[in-house]
């Protein structure tokens, strides 16, 4: 059986719960991974935000712009 991989921002885990732990498990955690740990090098001509919108967010290149979004918030149905 193999099993496909998918590329994803948003990694999860769940922490180790010992049977003797006295406390509640924690439940899965959320992390996310910047979009430039998956590229190699930058290529050439990327495009940029102007100066007013990479201050904005927080970065010049549109290509390693992520969105954040909490996935802890509840979310309206």
């Amino acid at each position: 059986m193999t099993r496909e991989k998918t590329f994803t921002l948003v990694k999860s885990y769940q922490p180790f719960h010992s049977k003797f732990d006295p406390c509640p498990p924690i439940g899965r955690k959320y992390y996310r991974t910047p979009p430039n740990l998956y590229i190699n090098f930058q290529p050439p001509n990327l495009e940029q935000f102007t100066p007013e919108e990479a201050l904005k967010y927080g970065t010049l290149w549109k290509f390693f712009y992520d969105f954040y979004d909490n996935p802890y918030r509840e979310r309206e149905t």
